[in-house]
């Protein structure tokens, strides 16, 4: 089940990511018929995973408290149905209620994080706010949602944490996949082993993107281009072809006003 989640209130450089639930829609030009068959594979994707969107969640860029727990709301309702909540950002402040909702539906501490991204999203504070684009994961391990020792981390570089902020990272225990690792390993042996932590211990895994995990040359709209990313191409299709990709609950696509590419 498809959920929008149009805000950018958390974001902190570019503006602009609030209308990537939009601009990710409009770039489907076909017909608004529910069918997608696919030629190849002779499956419709629509049809045989009975996709479902259901819009945005109204979130007043002016108001993160009543943006969060509304969205919150919205996939805590998702993921009690049954179904699988794909929500579609925004900035990754959205990354906290989201995963919250799932382990609200599963049990605190019951929820894997698979995370891409060029950063870690774990300060303590940013500009003096405890909630942003830059805290969600810091949040979601302090509150018991999700445990530290099955947060995975991938495609990690630049400048950014520093050694206060990672020191705290390795005390939750969280695991680190930064690109210089993804390129000297190779991106299926480094998502083996993610796959096999993340499922371990855990009844549920949530997969959370932010589109500037991959090179800006391939993504220029992120608000936080960091070069050197994973190409595109690679991280969808490796993760759509793992084994372990129908345990996920959800899906996060965050700091997209442009583009994502969206893989169950």
């Amino acid at each position: 089940m498809i959920i929008g989640a149009p805000f950018g209130g958390g974001t902190s450089h570019r503006p602009g990511c609030r209308f990537g639930p939009l601009a990710i829609r409009t770039t489907d030009y076909l017909p608004q018929d529910g069918s997608r068959p696919h030629l190849a594979l002779g499956v419709d994707p629509l049809v045989e995973l009975g996709v479902v969107d259901v819009g945005d969640v109204e979130m007043p860029s002016g108001d993160t408290g009543l943006s969060i727990a509304r969205l919150e709301e919205a996939v805590a309702r998702v993921a009690a149905s049954g179904a699988i909540p794909i929500v579609l950002g925004g900035d990754h402040t959205i990354a906290l209620p989201d995963v919250t909702a799932v382990a609200r539906h599963v049990g605190w501490g019951r929820v894997s994080v698979i995370h891409f991204d060029a950063h870690a999203d774990t300060a303590n504070t940013q500009f003096g706010a405890l909630v942003g684009h830059g805290t969600p994961m810091r949040r979601l391990i302090e509150s018991g949602a999700a445990r530290g020792d099955r947060f995975l981390q991938v495609g990690l570089r630049g400048y950014w944490p520093e050694p206060e902020t990672l020191e705290w990272m390795a005390e939750q225990g969280m695991r680190s996949y930064e690109m210089t690792e993804v390129l000297a390993r190779g991106l299926d042996e480094c998502l083996t082993e993610a796959f096999a932590i993340a499922t371990d211990e855990c009844d549920a895994v949530f997969l959370s993107v932010d589109v500037d995990v991959v090179d800006p040359g391939s993504a220029p709209a992120t608000g936080t281009p960091s070069p050197g990313g994973c190409p595109p191409a690679n991280c969808s299709t490796r993760c759509a072809a793992s084994p372990w990709s129908s345990r996920w609950p959800a899906w996060t696509s965050s700091n997209c006003p442009r583009r994502s590419t969206m893989r169950r």
